[in-house]
Protein backbone atom coordinates (compact mmCIF):
# COMPACT_ATOMS: atom_id res chain seq x y z
CA UNK A 1 0.00 0.00 0.00
CA UNK A 2 1.27 3.46 -0.91
CA UNK A 3 0.60 5.87 1.97
CA UNK A 4 0.09 9.63 1.87
CA UNK A 5 1.39 12.07 -0.77
CA UNK A 6 -2.08 12.83 -2.17
CA UNK A 7 -1.15 16.33 -3.35
CA UNK A 8 2.12 15.15 -4.86
CA UNK A 9 0.39 12.27 -6.65
CA UNK A 10 -2.22 14.62 -8.11
CA UNK A 11 0.45 17.02 -9.40
CA UNK A 12 2.63 14.32 -10.94
CA UNK A 13 -0.37 12.60 -12.55
CA UNK A 14 -1.35 15.88 -14.20
CA UNK A 15 2.09 16.04 -15.77
CA UNK A 16 1.97 12.41 -16.87
CA UNK A 17 -1.50 12.64 -18.42
CA UNK A 18 -1.08 16.05 -20.09
CA UNK A 19 -0.11 15.46 -23.76
CA UNK A 20 1.53 18.89 -23.97
CA UNK A 21 4.10 18.38 -21.19
CA UNK A 22 7.48 16.93 -22.17
CA UNK A 23 9.98 17.16 -19.32
CA UNK A 24 9.92 17.11 -15.52
CA UNK A 25 12.44 17.30 -12.71
CA UNK A 26 11.83 15.72 -9.31
CA UNK A 27 14.44 16.07 -6.60
CA UNK A 28 14.80 15.79 -2.85
CA UNK A 29 17.03 14.35 -0.17
CA UNK A 30 17.83 10.66 -0.02
CA UNK A 31 15.08 8.35 1.33
CA UNK A 32 12.37 11.00 0.96
CA UNK A 33 10.38 8.77 -1.40
CA UNK A 34 11.03 10.13 -4.89
CA UNK A 35 11.39 6.75 -6.57
CA UNK A 36 8.36 5.37 -4.74
CA UNK A 37 6.22 8.33 -5.79
CA UNK A 38 7.27 8.07 -9.44
CA UNK A 39 6.79 4.29 -9.70
CA UNK A 40 3.43 4.55 -7.92
CA UNK A 41 2.22 7.11 -10.45
CA UNK A 42 3.62 5.13 -13.37
CA UNK A 43 1.64 2.14 -12.13
CA UNK A 44 -1.57 4.19 -12.35
CA UNK A 45 -1.16 4.76 -16.10
CA UNK A 46 -1.45 2.55 -19.17
CA UNK A 47 1.48 4.32 -20.78
CA UNK A 48 4.69 2.39 -21.38
CA UNK A 49 7.62 3.56 -19.32
CA UNK A 50 11.34 2.99 -19.16
CA UNK A 51 12.62 3.51 -15.63
CA UNK A 52 16.37 3.49 -15.12
CA UNK A 53 18.35 4.27 -11.99
CA UNK A 54 21.75 5.58 -13.06
CA UNK A 55 24.78 3.83 -11.61
CA UNK A 56 28.10 5.22 -10.41
CA UNK A 57 29.92 3.54 -13.26
CA UNK A 58 31.08 4.29 -16.80
CA UNK A 59 28.99 5.94 -19.49
CA UNK A 60 29.07 2.78 -21.57
CA UNK A 61 27.90 0.60 -18.71
CA UNK A 62 24.91 2.88 -18.11
CA UNK A 63 24.16 2.90 -21.87
CA UNK A 64 24.24 -0.90 -22.01
CA UNK A 65 21.85 -1.13 -19.06
CA UNK A 66 19.37 1.25 -20.71
CA UNK A 67 19.65 -0.65 -23.99
CA UNK A 68 18.82 -3.84 -22.11
CA UNK A 69 15.65 -2.26 -20.74
CA UNK A 70 14.71 -1.02 -24.23
CA UNK A 71 15.23 -4.51 -25.61
CA UNK A 72 12.93 -6.00 -22.97
CA UNK A 73 10.30 -3.27 -23.32
CA UNK A 74 9.96 -3.47 -27.12
CA UNK A 75 11.08 -7.07 -27.65
CA UNK A 76 13.91 -6.07 -30.00
CA UNK A 77 17.49 -7.35 -30.29
CA UNK A 78 20.06 -5.47 -28.17
CA UNK A 79 21.47 -2.46 -29.99
CA UNK A 80 25.07 -1.34 -30.22
CA UNK A 81 25.35 2.32 -29.22
CA UNK A 82 28.48 3.90 -27.78
CA UNK A 83 27.49 7.36 -26.52
CA UNK A 84 24.56 8.80 -24.60
CA UNK A 85 23.74 11.40 -27.26
CA UNK A 86 23.20 8.71 -29.90
CA UNK A 87 21.12 6.68 -27.45
CA UNK A 88 18.83 9.62 -26.74
CA UNK A 89 18.49 10.41 -30.45
CA UNK A 90 17.51 6.80 -31.08
CA UNK A 91 14.87 6.81 -28.30
CA UNK A 92 13.33 10.11 -29.35
CA UNK A 93 13.34 9.31 -33.09
CA UNK A 94 12.28 5.66 -33.05
CA UNK A 95 9.56 5.65 -30.37
CA UNK A 96 6.23 6.25 -32.13
CA UNK A 97 3.94 5.68 -29.16
CA UNK A 98 3.81 7.40 -25.78
CA UNK A 99 6.74 6.56 -23.54
CA UNK A 100 7.71 7.91 -20.13
CA UNK A 101 11.50 7.85 -19.81
CA UNK A 102 12.71 8.17 -16.21
CA UNK A 103 16.35 8.70 -15.31
CA UNK A 104 16.68 8.32 -11.55
CA UNK A 105 19.83 9.56 -9.77
CA UNK A 106 20.65 11.67 -12.82
CA UNK A 107 23.76 13.25 -11.17
CA UNK A 108 25.55 9.86 -11.35
CA UNK A 109 25.26 9.82 -15.15
CA UNK A 110 25.97 13.55 -15.38
CA UNK A 111 29.25 12.98 -13.54
CA UNK A 112 30.65 10.65 -16.22
CA UNK A 113 29.20 12.28 -19.36
CA UNK A 114 30.74 15.65 -20.20
CA UNK A 115 28.13 18.22 -21.22
CA UNK A 116 25.15 15.94 -20.47
CA UNK A 117 22.88 18.89 -19.66
CA UNK A 118 23.65 20.39 -23.08
CA UNK A 119 22.97 17.06 -24.76
CA UNK A 120 19.53 16.88 -23.13
CA UNK A 121 18.84 20.51 -24.00
CA UNK A 122 19.45 19.80 -27.69
CA UNK A 123 17.33 16.65 -27.59
CA UNK A 124 14.40 18.40 -25.91
CA UNK A 125 14.57 21.43 -28.20
CA UNK A 126 14.65 19.31 -31.34
CA UNK A 127 11.90 16.90 -30.30
CA UNK A 128 9.04 18.99 -28.91
CA UNK A 129 6.61 16.90 -30.98
CA UNK A 130 7.99 13.60 -29.68
CA UNK A 131 5.76 11.23 -27.74
CA UNK A 132 8.52 10.71 -25.16
CA UNK A 133 8.12 12.31 -21.74
CA UNK A 134 11.31 12.77 -19.74
CA UNK A 135 11.57 12.70 -15.94
CA UNK A 136 14.93 13.51 -14.38
CA UNK A 137 15.25 12.61 -10.71
CA UNK A 138 18.04 13.05 -8.18
CA UNK A 139 19.02 13.06 -4.51
CA UNK A 140 21.92 15.49 -4.77
CA UNK A 141 19.76 18.53 -4.07
CA UNK A 142 22.47 21.11 -4.66
CA UNK A 143 23.31 19.68 -8.10
CA UNK A 144 19.65 19.42 -9.11
CA UNK A 145 18.99 23.01 -8.05
CA UNK A 146 22.01 24.16 -10.07
CA UNK A 147 20.49 22.55 -13.17
CA UNK A 148 17.50 24.88 -12.70
CA UNK A 149 19.68 28.00 -12.66
CA UNK A 150 19.52 30.45 -15.56
CA UNK A 151 23.10 29.77 -16.70
CA UNK A 152 22.43 26.02 -17.12
CA UNK A 153 21.55 24.72 -20.62
CA UNK A 154 18.42 23.04 -19.26
CA UNK A 155 17.03 26.25 -17.79
CA UNK A 156 13.39 26.71 -18.79
CA UNK A 157 13.08 23.23 -20.33
CA UNK A 158 11.04 21.62 -17.56
CA UNK A 159 7.25 21.76 -17.69
CA UNK A 160 7.02 20.42 -14.13
CA UNK A 161 9.41 20.76 -11.19
CA UNK A 162 8.93 19.21 -7.77
CA UNK A 163 11.17 19.33 -4.72
CA UNK A 164 9.84 16.43 -2.67
CA UNK A 165 9.88 17.26 1.03
CA UNK A 166 9.47 14.93 4.02
CA UNK A 167 5.89 14.11 5.00
CA UNK A 168 4.29 16.01 7.84
CA UNK A 169 3.34 14.44 11.19
CA UNK A 170 -0.14 13.43 9.99
CA UNK A 171 0.89 11.52 6.88
CA UNK A 172 3.77 9.93 8.80
CA UNK A 173 1.32 8.59 11.38
CA UNK A 174 -0.35 6.52 8.64
CA UNK A 175 2.67 4.19 8.80
CA UNK A 176 1.96 3.23 12.43
CA UNK A 177 -1.84 3.29 12.85
CA UNK A 178 -1.89 1.06 15.94
CA UNK A 179 0.04 3.50 18.13
CA UNK A 180 -1.77 5.73 20.59
CA UNK A 181 -1.89 9.40 19.61
CA UNK A 182 0.81 10.21 22.19
CA UNK A 183 3.06 7.50 20.78
CA UNK A 184 2.50 8.83 17.26
CA UNK A 185 3.92 12.14 18.51
CA UNK A 186 6.87 10.32 20.09
CA UNK A 187 7.61 8.27 16.98
CA UNK A 188 7.47 11.27 14.68
CA UNK A 189 9.88 13.13 16.97
CA UNK A 190 12.44 10.39 16.27
CA UNK A 191 11.94 9.47 12.61
CA UNK A 192 10.15 12.48 11.15
CA UNK A 193 8.56 12.30 7.73
CA UNK A 194 10.97 10.11 5.77
CA UNK A 195 8.91 7.22 4.32
CA UNK A 196 11.82 4.75 4.30
CA UNK A 197 12.34 5.20 8.04
CA UNK A 198 8.65 4.94 8.84
CA UNK A 199 8.26 1.74 6.85
CA UNK A 200 10.61 0.12 9.36
CA UNK A 201 8.37 0.92 12.36
CA UNK A 202 6.63 -2.03 14.02
CA UNK A 203 3.57 -0.59 15.73
CA UNK A 204 2.97 -3.87 17.55
CA UNK A 205 6.02 -2.98 19.64
CA UNK A 206 6.46 -0.03 22.00
CA UNK A 207 8.07 3.24 20.95
CA UNK A 208 11.05 2.37 23.17
CA UNK A 209 11.46 -1.01 21.47
CA UNK A 210 11.35 0.66 18.05
CA UNK A 211 13.89 3.28 19.07
CA UNK A 212 16.26 0.60 20.35
CA UNK A 213 15.92 -1.65 17.30
CA UNK A 214 16.15 1.18 14.75
CA UNK A 215 18.57 3.69 16.30
CA UNK A 216 19.71 3.06 19.87
CA UNK A 217 21.56 -0.25 19.73
CA UNK A 218 24.83 -1.51 18.35
CA UNK A 219 24.15 -2.48 14.73
CA UNK A 220 20.69 -0.84 14.69
CA UNK A 221 19.01 -0.60 11.30
CA UNK A 222 19.41 3.20 11.06
CA UNK A 223 22.56 3.50 13.18
CA UNK A 224 24.73 4.69 10.27
CA UNK A 225 21.96 6.31 8.21
CA UNK A 226 22.80 9.93 8.97
CA UNK A 227 26.58 9.53 8.89
CA UNK A 228 26.25 7.64 5.59
CA UNK A 229 24.13 10.44 4.15
CA UNK A 230 26.70 13.03 5.22
CA UNK A 231 29.55 11.04 3.66
CA UNK A 232 27.81 10.85 0.28
CA UNK A 233 27.22 14.61 0.18
CA UNK A 234 30.18 16.21 1.95
CA UNK A 235 33.95 16.18 1.60
CA UNK A 236 34.56 17.51 5.14
CA UNK A 237 32.29 15.40 7.31
CA UNK A 238 34.09 16.30 10.56
CA UNK A 239 32.95 19.93 10.35
CA UNK A 240 29.37 18.85 9.68
CA UNK A 241 29.44 16.38 12.57
CA UNK A 242 30.56 19.07 14.96
CA UNK A 243 28.09 21.68 13.74
CA UNK A 244 25.07 19.41 13.86
CA UNK A 245 25.98 18.04 17.30
CA UNK A 246 26.11 21.60 18.67
CA UNK A 247 22.67 22.32 17.19
CA UNK A 248 21.28 19.09 18.65
CA UNK A 249 22.35 20.26 22.09
CA UNK A 250 20.13 23.31 21.82
CA UNK A 251 22.43 26.06 20.55
CA UNK A 252 20.66 28.35 18.10
CA UNK A 253 22.44 31.62 17.35
CA UNK A 254 25.54 31.63 15.15
CA UNK A 255 27.62 33.34 17.85
CA UNK A 256 26.78 30.58 20.34
CA UNK A 257 27.48 27.85 17.79
CA UNK A 258 30.81 29.47 16.93
CA UNK A 259 31.76 29.71 20.61
CA UNK A 260 31.06 26.00 21.14
CA UNK A 261 32.77 24.83 17.97
CA UNK A 262 36.36 23.75 17.53
CA UNK A 263 36.04 24.98 13.94
CA UNK A 264 37.60 28.37 14.55
CA UNK A 265 37.49 29.68 11.01
CA UNK A 266 34.21 31.53 10.49
CA UNK A 267 33.86 30.72 6.78
CA UNK A 268 34.50 27.03 7.49
CA UNK A 269 31.67 26.86 10.01
CA UNK A 270 29.34 28.83 7.75
CA UNK A 271 30.17 26.47 4.88
CA UNK A 272 29.34 23.44 7.05
CA UNK A 273 26.00 24.98 8.07
CA UNK A 274 25.18 25.93 4.47
CA UNK A 275 25.88 22.36 3.34
CA UNK A 276 23.61 20.96 6.05
CA UNK A 277 20.89 23.38 4.91
CA UNK A 278 21.24 22.26 1.27
CA UNK A 279 20.91 18.64 2.42
CA UNK A 280 17.60 19.34 4.15
CA UNK A 281 18.93 18.61 7.65
CA UNK A 282 19.17 22.18 8.98
CA UNK A 283 17.22 25.39 8.42
CA UNK A 284 18.07 29.04 8.97
CA UNK A 285 15.28 30.68 10.98
CA UNK A 286 14.36 34.30 11.71
CA UNK A 287 11.59 35.58 14.01
CA UNK A 288 8.50 36.45 11.99
CA UNK A 289 8.30 39.90 13.60
CA UNK A 290 11.93 40.83 12.80
CA UNK A 291 12.95 38.81 9.76
CA UNK A 292 15.87 41.00 8.67
CA UNK A 293 17.63 41.14 12.02
CA UNK A 294 20.72 38.96 11.60
CA UNK A 295 21.43 39.00 15.33
CA UNK A 296 18.13 37.23 15.98
CA UNK A 297 18.56 34.73 13.15
CA UNK A 298 19.53 31.20 14.11
CA UNK A 299 19.93 27.62 12.95
CA UNK A 300 17.78 24.61 13.82
CA UNK A 301 17.85 20.94 12.89
CA UNK A 302 14.73 20.13 10.86
CA UNK A 303 15.39 16.41 10.43
CA UNK A 304 14.23 14.57 13.59
CA UNK A 305 16.44 11.50 13.11
CA UNK A 306 19.52 13.72 12.82
CA UNK A 307 18.52 15.60 15.96
CA UNK A 308 17.83 12.42 17.93
CA UNK A 309 21.01 10.71 16.74
CA UNK A 310 23.33 13.61 17.53
CA UNK A 311 21.64 14.39 20.85
CA UNK A 312 21.60 10.89 22.29
CA UNK A 313 23.70 8.46 20.23
CA UNK A 314 26.67 10.20 18.59
CA UNK A 315 28.52 11.20 21.77
CA UNK A 316 27.60 7.96 23.54
CA UNK A 317 28.60 5.42 20.88
CA UNK A 318 31.34 3.93 23.07
CA UNK A 319 28.84 3.37 25.88
CA UNK A 320 26.32 1.90 23.45
CA UNK A 321 28.78 -0.80 22.43
CA UNK A 322 29.41 -2.08 25.96
CA UNK A 323 26.03 -1.55 27.65
CA UNK A 324 22.74 -3.41 27.71
CA UNK A 325 20.32 -1.72 25.29
CA UNK A 326 17.55 -1.17 27.86
CA UNK A 327 20.01 0.20 30.40
CA UNK A 328 21.51 2.56 27.83
CA UNK A 329 18.04 3.85 26.91
CA UNK A 330 17.03 4.35 30.54
CA UNK A 331 20.26 6.13 31.47
CA UNK A 332 20.91 8.34 28.44
CA UNK A 333 17.58 8.82 26.63
CA UNK A 334 14.44 8.16 28.65
CA UNK A 335 14.07 11.16 30.98
CA UNK A 336 15.28 13.92 28.66
CA UNK A 337 13.39 12.38 25.72
CA UNK A 338 10.07 12.43 27.56
CA UNK A 339 10.42 15.72 29.43
CA UNK A 340 12.35 17.92 26.98
CA UNK A 341 12.76 16.40 23.52
CA UNK A 342 9.21 15.22 22.74
CA UNK A 343 7.52 18.39 24.12
CA UNK A 344 9.75 20.44 21.81
CA UNK A 345 8.73 18.33 18.82
CA UNK A 346 5.09 18.64 19.87
CA UNK A 347 5.52 22.35 19.12
CA UNK A 348 6.79 21.46 15.63
CA UNK A 349 3.84 19.11 15.13
CA UNK A 350 1.50 21.90 16.25
CA UNK A 351 2.96 24.21 13.60
CA UNK A 352 2.47 21.53 10.96
CA UNK A 353 -1.14 21.07 12.11
CA UNK A 354 -1.83 24.80 11.78
CA UNK A 355 -0.21 24.90 8.32
CA UNK A 356 -2.27 21.86 7.24
CA UNK A 357 -5.53 23.48 8.39
CA UNK A 358 -4.55 26.83 6.90
CA UNK A 359 -3.98 25.22 3.48
CA UNK A 360 -7.36 23.50 3.78
CA UNK A 361 -9.02 26.89 4.31
CA UNK A 362 -10.11 26.03 7.84
CA UNK A 363 -8.42 28.94 9.61
CA UNK A 364 -10.12 32.35 9.39
CA UNK A 365 -8.60 34.70 8.59
CA UNK A 366 -5.85 32.65 6.93
CA UNK A 367 -2.36 33.40 8.20
CA UNK A 368 0.53 34.39 5.96
CA UNK A 369 3.37 33.63 8.41
CA UNK A 370 4.07 31.13 11.17
CA UNK A 371 7.13 30.81 13.35
CA UNK A 372 8.98 32.29 16.31
CA UNK A 373 8.15 35.71 17.74
CA UNK A 374 11.02 37.59 19.39
CA UNK A 375 10.37 40.07 22.19
CA UNK A 376 12.36 42.57 24.25
CA UNK A 377 11.20 43.44 27.74
CA UNK A 378 13.48 46.29 28.91
CA UNK A 379 11.32 46.95 31.97
CA UNK A 380 12.12 43.53 33.42
CA UNK A 381 15.56 43.33 31.74
CA UNK A 382 14.78 40.24 29.68
CA UNK A 383 14.12 39.04 26.18
CA UNK A 384 13.01 35.80 24.62
CA UNK A 385 10.92 34.03 22.02
CA UNK A 386 7.49 32.54 21.64
CA UNK A 387 7.77 29.46 19.46
CA UNK A 388 4.34 29.17 17.78
CA UNK A 389 2.93 32.44 16.51
CA UNK A 390 0.94 33.19 13.35
CA UNK A 391 0.38 36.46 11.52
CA UNK A 392 -2.69 37.41 9.52
CA UNK A 393 -4.58 40.55 8.46
CA UNK A 394 -5.64 41.14 12.07
CA UNK A 395 -2.13 40.88 13.52
CA UNK A 396 -0.38 38.19 15.55
CA UNK A 397 -1.95 35.19 17.24
CA UNK A 398 -0.01 33.43 19.99
CA UNK A 399 -0.27 29.70 20.65
CA UNK A 400 0.86 27.98 23.84
CA UNK A 401 1.68 24.31 23.29
CA UNK A 402 1.60 21.92 26.25
CA UNK A 403 2.69 18.28 26.19
CA UNK A 404 1.81 17.56 29.80
CA UNK A 405 -0.28 14.92 31.55
CA UNK A 406 -2.70 17.37 33.19
CA UNK A 407 -5.62 19.05 31.34
CA UNK A 408 -5.41 22.84 31.16
CA UNK A 409 -7.84 24.73 33.38
CA UNK A 410 -9.06 28.27 32.77
CA UNK A 411 -6.91 29.42 35.69
CA UNK A 412 -3.80 27.95 34.07
CA UNK A 413 -4.75 29.53 30.76
CA UNK A 414 -5.23 32.94 32.33
CA UNK A 415 -1.84 32.66 34.02
CA UNK A 416 -0.18 31.87 30.68
CA UNK A 417 -1.91 34.84 29.01
CA UNK A 418 -0.85 37.08 31.89
CA UNK A 419 2.78 36.09 31.38
CA UNK A 420 2.55 36.96 27.67
CA UNK A 421 1.01 40.36 28.44
CA UNK A 422 3.72 41.06 31.03
CA UNK A 423 6.26 40.90 28.21
CA UNK A 424 4.69 44.08 26.82
CA UNK A 425 3.08 42.35 23.85
CA UNK A 426 -0.30 43.68 22.76
CA UNK A 427 -2.28 40.65 21.61
CA UNK A 428 -5.94 39.83 22.10
CA UNK A 429 -5.99 36.45 20.34
CA UNK A 430 -4.61 33.33 21.91
CA UNK A 431 -4.66 29.64 21.15
CA UNK A 432 -3.77 26.67 23.33
CA UNK A 433 -2.79 23.23 22.07
CA UNK A 434 -2.91 20.66 24.86
CA UNK A 435 -1.97 16.99 24.78
CA UNK A 436 -4.29 16.24 27.69
CA UNK A 437 -7.12 18.54 26.67
CA UNK A 438 -8.91 21.15 28.77
CA UNK A 439 -10.86 21.14 32.01
CA UNK A 440 -13.58 23.36 30.60
CA UNK A 441 -14.59 25.10 27.38
CA UNK A 442 -13.31 28.65 26.98
CA UNK A 443 -15.02 30.59 24.20
CA UNK A 444 -12.53 33.48 24.36
CA UNK A 445 -9.59 31.42 23.08
CA UNK A 446 -8.89 28.73 20.51
CA UNK A 447 -8.59 25.31 22.16
CA UNK A 448 -6.99 22.45 20.25
CA UNK A 449 -6.60 18.92 21.61
CA UNK A 450 -4.36 16.03 20.61
CA UNK A 451 -7.41 14.36 19.06
CA UNK A 452 -7.94 17.42 16.87
CA UNK A 453 -4.41 17.07 15.47
CA UNK A 454 -5.10 13.55 14.18
CA UNK A 455 -8.69 13.93 12.91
Amino acid sequence: MFLGRKNEIDKLMKFITNPNTKAAMIYGRRRVGKSGLITHCLGKTNTKYLYYECNQTSEQNNINNILGLLSDLYNIPPLQINDIGSLLKYIYSSVKEELIFVLDEYPYLREVVTGLDSIFQTILDQNRDSKVKLILCGSYVEIMKNILEEENPLYGRFDFIMELKPMDYYESSLFYPNFSLEDKVRMYSVLGGIPYYNLLVDDQKTVKENIISLVASNGARLETEISGYLKTQLSKINNANEAIEILANGYYKYSDIYEQANIKKGPTLIDALDKLISMGLVSKVSPINDENNKKKTGYVIVDPLSCFYYKYIYKNKSRLIVMNNDMFYDLFIKEDFENQYVPKYFEIISKEYLIRKNKEGLITPPFDKIGKYYYDDPKNHRNGEFDVVTHDEMGYMFYEVKFRNKPLSNAMIEEEIKQIKECGIDCERYGFISKSGFVEKNESITQITLEDLYR
